[in-house]
């Protein structure tokens, strides 16, 4: 089984390197070979390449399995004026794999529970997953553009949907939805915008082909509130490129930290691109305290989604719970262990 890794900015190549050694214990527990090829994106492609995507980069991720992504960015290419950023690698990686569902699971565990800012009571049963189209809205919408009118600056974006790439992401969050509790939570701003008008009327489309599942709708200010008031009433919540952008952020709060969320971006295939929610922390880079649980958890996913393995990945899932419970953690975390010495913790524990 061929993994690429993309290590990309700051903390990135350390997480991945904790994230790779992991899924070598697994290989040796589970009797699975892994091979790895390593390739260039964000920033550090930018210096070497003049591109944040290289051509060579997206050839070796379409020859692989999986892909495994650190981070992208930092100050050093922060230039809002630039015509080449490090994060439109990302938009380019998943234009170019074909993937157009981002799936962020929100745990918390009752260890971390008073990390978060919330109260704790309101923390106990958390356990979201939230969908987030990736592939259109006012991310990727046509016309796009600056102009100056009569001395005065304007400026346009465009925000649109098909129904074809609705149906296809509020499918993949019915499925899902079947292995997990049966609730989809289906958010748009149907009471202002035709884009949700239509999102909402392709749900309940989708939603008659799943009778088992139960579908609710949810519009996006009242969602964000209800994220902080009643967050364990959620399942599976699937959402449009935007609201799904904001909403996993507010939503990884509860967690009380950044540090332990994963992320998977996926298409029609099993190939699917996997990487931490959080950037690339460049004010630690280096310095070996990043939490590498976040990119750990990522291997999960991909052992899960693109892999098949569902056993070694719930191993993966638990030996990073049994590892906090424990004690092990990072400065994020509220405690004192090194990036290694918190992938060893969780080494350990791969049983």
């Amino acid at each position: 089984m061929k993994i690429a890794l993309l290590p990309g900015d700051g903390i990135g190549p350390e997480i991945v390197r904790e994230a790779r050694a992991v899924l070598d214990v697994v290989g040796d527990k589970f009797g699975h070979s892994f091979s790895y090829t390593t390739h260039l994106i964000g920033g550090i492609a930018i210096d070497e390449t003049g591109e944040p995507l290289p051509q060579a980069t997206l050839d070796g991720c379409r020859d692989a399995d999986a892909v495994l992504l650190g981070a992208v960015g930092g100050p050093k290419w922060d230039d809002p004026k630039a015509k080449v950023r490090p994060e439109q690698g990302l938009l380019a990686i998943r234009k170019g794999l074909g993937l157009h569902a981002n799936l962020r699971p929100v745990r918390v565990l009752p260890e971390l529970a008073a990390a978060s800012p919330l109260k704790e009571e309101r923390l106990r049963g958390v356990d979201i997953l939230f969908v987030r189209e990736l592939t259109g809205g006012l991310y990727f919408g046509q016309p796009r553009f600056r102009e100056v009118v009569d001395g005065r600056r304007r400026a346009v974006d465009t925000l649109e949907y098909t129904e074809e790439e609705i149906r296809r992401v509020v499918r993949l969050a019915f499925r899902l939805a079947g292995t997990r509790r049966g609730l989809v939570t289906s958010v748009d701003k149907a009471n202002v915008l035709e884009s949700s008008r239509l999102w909402r009327e392709v749900a309940v489309e989708v939603g008659a082909e799943f009778p088992q599942i139960r579908l609710e709708h949810q519009l996006v200010d009242s969602c964000a509130m209800r994220i902080v008031t009643s967050a364990a009433s959620f399942d599976v919540v699937v959402t449009e490129n935007m609201f799904g952008d904001i909403l996993t952020d507010e939503a990884a709060v509860l967690a009380g930290t950044l540090g332990l969320l994963p992320s998977a971006s996926l298409g029609e295939g099993t190939r699917g691109l996997y990487e931490p929610i959080h950037g690339s922390a460049p004010d630690i880079a280096g310095k070996g305290i990043a939490n590498p649980c976040g990119t750990i958890l990522s291997v999960a996913m991909l052992l899960r989604h693109s892999l098949g393995l569902e056993r070694e990945a719930a191993t993966v899932e638990r030996a990073v719970s049994e590892a906090v419970a424990s004690g092990a953690r990072t400065a994020d975390m509220g405690g004192s262990l090194s990036t290694v010495a918190m992938g060893d913790a969780v080494r350990s524990r791969v049983t």
